[in-house]
């Protein structure tokens, strides 16, 4: 079973929430940059992956939403784990300005 969460913030910038998860959880993000994507963040662990990156995406007709769902999340955070780890959500949750959007178990 693969767990997925969802988080966002309209508190923190991208460069301020990679500080505040990397100083939290110990991570190391590296910048990636996708067509579909835009710019983003991105740290594997062994259990899992954790990905910061802006909800607006720059596009040919201006910004489009990475999560249209969540309009008011400027940044998102994104975990992947291979099983449910709730330390991590743990550890996630007490980040002030990060807010719990979705959880899904595929």
């Amino acid at each position: 079973m693969t767990d997925h969460y969802t988080y966002g913030t309209s508190t923190h910038t991208a460069d301020e929430l990679i500080r505040l998860v990397s100083d939290r959880l110990g991570l190391v993000f590296t910048e990636r940059d996708s067509d579909y994507r835009g710019v983003y963040h991105l740290a594997s662990t062994p259990n899992g992956r954790t990905e910061i990156q802006p909800n607006p995406i720059p596009g040919d007709d201006g910004d489009d939403l990475y999560a249209p769902e969540h309009p008011a999340a400027q940044v998102l955070l994104l975990t992947t784990t291979s099983t449910p780890d709730p330390a991590l959500q743990a550890r996630l949750g007490s980040i002030e300005g990060l807010i719990h959007l979705h959880h899904e178990a595929t």
